[in-house]
């Protein structure tokens, strides 16, 4: 069974970091996209940072690039969200998600249970 997990949410001030984790097990392809995604309250869920894990390309959605890296550890089965320079509006709860294509959430087939990352001004 495929289970992802999400950890290293927390609160933060504006300007701060936070490192964002999401182990994955029971499955074994090499070929396969892992997003983050983030949904705040009222909002749609939005793709963040996509990293296909054959190749190590990565993709970010223009409200995050050069502030946001995503990253994998292939030894570990974890891919990584590094968040620079929080802003509140990065305020929300983030998903990783596996085997899908980049930022089409209708195409995830798993998701972690999601957590929560708070950042005040």
């Amino acid at each position: 069974q495929v289970q992802l997990v999400e950890s290293g949410g927390g609160s933060v001030q504006a300007g701060g970091s936070l490192r964002l984790s999401c182990a994955a097990s029971g499955y074994t392809s090499s070929r396969t996209f892992v997003t983050w995604f983030r949904q705040a309250p009222g909002k749609e869920r939005e793709g963040v940072a996509t990293i296909y894990t054959h190749s190590g390309g990565t993709a970010y959605a223009d409200s995050v690039t050069g502030r946001f890296t995503i990253s994998q550890d292939n030894a570990k089965n974890t891919v990584y969200l590094q968040m620079n320079s929080l802003k509140p509006e990065d305020t929300a709860m983030y998903y990783c998600a596996a085997e899908g294509i980049g930022f089409r959430r209708e195409s995830y087939k798993y998701w972690g249970q999601g957590t929560q990352v708070t950042v005040s001004s």
